[in-house]
C-alpha cells in the first residue's frame, strides 16, 4: 500500500479516526509528510533502544533524516502518541476479550497499566473519544465472535477502571503534594524508587508526577524505559530457593515405591486393607491408601488404622513424591514393617470434602452464568463446616447476584448433573480446553486428570461426587472483598449447609422471641424499635444539653486579668464535661472542670482556653500529673485521666495558678 508505517498498514481506519478526534492533521496526501514519517520508522526501528535515551536517538534520527530536531519532535510526538492509543486499544480489545479482569495482581495488573496508559494519551492529545468506543470499533474488526466475553461487560468494566483511575489521580495529587515538598527541602529530584512506589502502591504515572512536581520546582528521575521496569517487577518470580522441611524424610522414603492411590479407584469405598512398608517417627506409609494427601484447597482424609495388635487414629495424609505418608497421632512404633492393616475413613468428614469440592465446581459455574465469562477462580479453601472460593471480578458482588449464582447453583444440583473425570494427556487436554483448565493451580506430569462439573472443566486431583445431587445443597454465606480485583464466597454444601441454616433459624427466632413477635415480622419490629430508639437518643440529648446549661447557670468564673476563669469540680460525664468547658471559652474565657459520673473511679479532666496566651495542653498535663495520671491536647481543647480523687481541690488550684501566669 506504501504506507509511511506500520500503523498506518495495519490501522488506517482506527489512526484516521484517532486524528480526527484529536484533532491532529495526518497528511499523508502531502510528500515531505509521508516523507518524514516513513524515514523516521526506518532510522528508529534500526537503533538499539536498550539503555539509551529517547532524545538522544531522536536527534540523530533527525540528522539522518535532514531535518531539525525540533521539527521531528512537533510532527512525532502527537502522531505517535495515537499510534501507540491505536495499538494499546487493539491490545485491550484481545485482554478484555479474553476475559481478563484489570486488577493489581498477575495478568490483570498488565491489563490496568495499559488501560490506564491508554487513558492518560488520550487525554494528553485531548481526544474526546470514549474509551470503550475505541476498544469496540478494535474488537469489531478483529471480529466479535473471536472474544469470549460480552461487549457489556467489557463495557462495564472500562466503565469501573476509569472511575478508579480518576479517584486515584484526585488522590494522587495530595500524595504527589506532599512528596515534592520532601525533595524540595532536599534540593534533590525525585528518584526512580519513589516513581515506582506512588504507580506501584497508589497507581500514579510518572507523566502525572512530573506534572504536578514542575508545579513546585522539583525535577523527576524518569527513565524511558519506565514502564518496562514497572512490568519486569511484577513478572518476576521468587528467586530464593526455602529449605525442604521435609528433606530428611525425603531421602528415607527415595526408594519407596509409588503408593497406589485407591481414592481415585475406589471414590465410594471407605475401607481398604493394606501393608506397612515403612513406619517411623509418627508417620506409616502403605503399599496402598484410600487416604487423600492435602492438595488443591482439600484437607487430607483423617481416620484410622488396625492392625492385628493396635489401633492407630490417622490425623493427617500428604504426599511427598509419589509416595504417601500417613501422619499419626500416638506414635508409629507401634505397627511395625511388613504388618497387614486395615484402613477406615472417617466416612462424614471425606462425604463432607466430597459434597464441598463438587460444590466449589458448581459455584464457579453459577458465577460464571450469573456474572460473565470473565469469571476465574483465584483460589479456594475446603472445609468441614463451610469452604470458600475467591474470584477475581471487577466490582463487588451484590446480594440479588448471591441470590441468583445459589440458586442457579443449586438448580444445578437437583438436576442431578454426572460427575467425570479422567486421565488425558497434558498436551492435548490444553489444546481441547484452554488454559482455563488451571484454575486449582498447574499440577504436575505428562497426564493430568481432567474433572468435569455441569459447564466447569477443570485440571484437579480432589476427591468428589460421583453427581451433582450427592452434594444435596448449597448455600452462600457471605462474601467479602479479600482485595482489589477479587471477591471470597463462603459457602456450605449438603448437611453442613442444613447446620448453617438450621442455626441462622434459631438465631432468628431467638431474636423473635426476644422481640416477642413472629419471626416473619422481625424486619418490621426491628425497624419500629431502632426508629423509636433513635428517637429516644435524641430525646436523651436533649435532656442532657439542657442538664448542661443549667449546669452552667449554677457556675460561676472569676475574672484574672480581664479574663473569665471558671475552674470547678462537676459531678458530669466526660461528654458533659466537655460542653460545660467549651461554654465558657466561646467568649475568650477559659473553662477548667473535673470530675466524674457516678459509679465511676476515674475523675476526668477538661480545660478549654479560648485565649491565644492560655494552652490547654499544658494545663491539663499538669493537672493530671497531681491526679496520678495524665492528659494533654490542643491549645484550644484539651483531656486527661487521673485517679487520686483526695486531690481533685489540689490539683485544680495550681491548674487555676497556672493559667494566671498565662494571662
Amino acid at each position: 500500500k506504501g504506507s509511511p508505517t506500520i500503523y498506518d498498514a495495519v490501522f488506517p481506519e482506527m489512526v484516521n479516526q484517532l486524528m480526527a478526534s484529536a484533532g491532529i492533521e495526518h497528511l499523508l496526501d502531502e510528500p515531505e509528510f509521508t516523507k518524514i514519517l516513513g524515514m523516521n520508522a526506518k532510522y528508529a526501528g534500526l537503533m538499539d533502544i536498550s539503555g539509551s535515551n529517547l532524545i538522544t536517538m531522536r536527534k540523530e534520527v533527525a540528522r539522518n533524516i535532514g531535518v531539525s530536531y525540533e521539527k521531528l519532535q512537533s510532527i512525532m510526538e502527537p502522531v505517535e502518541r495515537v499510534y501507540a492509543i491505536a495499538d494499546h486499544t487493539r491490545c485491550l480489545a484481545y485482554m478484555l476479550g479474553d476475559c481478563i479482569v484489570p486488577s493489581n495482581a498477575q495478568e490483570g495488573y498488565l491489563a490496568r497499566l495499559v488501560l490506564r496508559r491508554t487513558l492518560r494519551m488520550m487525554n494528553e492529545i485531548g481526544m474526546d473519544s470514549q474509551l470503550y468506543d475505541l476498544i469496540e470499533t478494535q474488537m469489531k474488526t478483529i471480529g466479535i465472535e473471536s472474544f469470549e466475553q460480552e461487549p457489556s461487560v467489557i463495557r462495564e468494566i472500562i466503565s469501573n477502571e476509569i472511575e478508579k483511575y480518576n479517584q486515584t489521580m484526585q488522590r494522587g495529587t495530595r500524595i504527589v503534594q506532599k512528596i515534592a515538598g520532601t525533595y524540595k527541602k532536599q534540593n534533590s529530584a525525585i528518584p526512580l524508587k519513589e516513581l515506582m512506589t506512588l504507580y506501584d502502591s497508589h497507581g500514579i504515572p510518572p507523566e502525572t508526577v512530573r506534572d504536578i512536581a514542575k508545579e513546585e520546582n522539583v525535577e523527576i528521575d524518569l527513565p524511558d524505559n519506565f514502564y518496562s521496569l514497572v512490568a519486569d517487577l511484577h513478572s518476576e518470580s521468587e528467586s530464593e530457593e526455602k529449605a525442604d522441611p521435609y528433606a530428611e524424610i525425603r531421602q528415607r522414603i527415595n526408594s519407596l515405591p509409588a503408593t497406589r492411590r485407591m481414592y481415585y479407584e475406589q471414590t465410594s469405598y471407605m475401607e481398604f486393607d493394606a501393608m506397612v512398608l515403612d513406619s517411623f517417627d509418627n508417620y506409616i506409609i502403605l503399599d496402598q491408601t484410600l487416604f487423600y494427601p492435602e492438595g488443591g484447597g482439600q484437607p487430607a482424609d483423617i481416620g484410622q488404622l488396625i492392625s492385628p495388635d493396635s489401633m492407630v487414629k490417622i490425623v493427617d495424609t500428604m504426599k511427598l513424591g509419589d509416595v504417601i505418608l500417613h501422619k499419626i497421632k500416638d506414635g508409629a512404633a507401634t505397627i511395625k514393617r511388613g504388618t497387614h492393616v486395615k484402613g477406615i475413613l472417617d466416612e462424614d468428614y471425606r462425604k463432607t470434602m466430597m459434597r464441598h469440592h463438587t460444590a466449589t465446581h458448581v459455584l464457579l459455574h453459577a458465577a460464571k452464568e450469573v456474572l460473565g465469562a470473565h469469571i476465574h477462580q483465584a483460589g479456594a479453601q475446603k472445609g468441614y463446616d463451610s469452604s470458600r472460593i475467591d474470584l477475581r471480578h471487577f466490582r463487588h458482588i451484590t446480594q440479588d447476584e448471591l441470590n441468583r449464582i445459589e440458586l442457579c447453583a443449586n438448580n444445578i444440583i437437583v438436576s442431578n448433573l454426572p460427575v467425570s473425570t479422567e486421565w488425558e494427556d497434558r498436551t492435548k487436554a490444553e489444546q481441547k480446553y484452554g488454559f482455563d483448565l488451571y484454575q486449582g493451580g498447574v499440577p504436575p506430569g505428562k497426564s493430568i486428570r481432567i474433572v468435569k462439573v455441569a459447564g466447569d472443566v477443570q485440571a484437579c486431583a480432589g476427591t468428589h461426587c460421583r453427581s451433582t445431587g450427592e452434594i444435596g445443597s448449597l448455600k452462600i454465606i457471605r462474601v467479602e472483598h479479600v482485595q482489589d480485583g477479587i471477591e471470597r464466597v463462603e459457602f456450605a454444601a449438603g448437611l453442613s449447609a442444613i447446620r448453617y441454616m438450621q442455626k441462622t433459624e434459631d438465631l432468628l427466632d431467638k431474636s423473635a422471641d426476644t422481640l416477642s413477635v413472629q419471626r416473619e415480622n422481625l424486619p418490621s419490629s426491628v425497624d419500629r424499635f431502632f426508629t423509636e430508639w433513635k428517637d429516644q437518643k435524641k430525646s436523651i440529648e436533649n435532656l442532657q444539653s439542657q442538664l448542661v446549661d443549667l449546669k452552667m447557670k449554677s457556675l460561676t468564673g472569676e475574672k484574672i486579668n480581664g479574663v473569665t476563669v471558671a475552674v470547678h469540680e462537676v459531678d458530669a460525664t466526660p461528654k458533659e464535661l466537655v460542653a460545660i468547658a467549651t461554654g465558657f471559652a466561646k467568649d475568650g474565657g477559659i473553662g477548667l472542670v473535673a470530675g466524674g459520673s457516678a459509679g465511676s473511679d476515674s475523675i476526668h479532666v477538661v480545660c478549654a482556653s479560648g485565649h491565644k496566651d492560655v494552652n490547654a495542653g499544658e494545663i491539663v498535663k499538669t493537672v493530671c500529673n497531681i491526679l496520678g495520671g495524665k492528659g494533654g491536647g490542643k491549645p484550644g481543647l484539651a483531656q486527661g485521666v487521673g485517679s487520686d480523687r483526695t486531690q481533685i481541690s489540689n490539683a485544680l488550684n495550681a491548674g487555676k495558678e497556672l493559667i494566671s501566669k498565662f494571662l
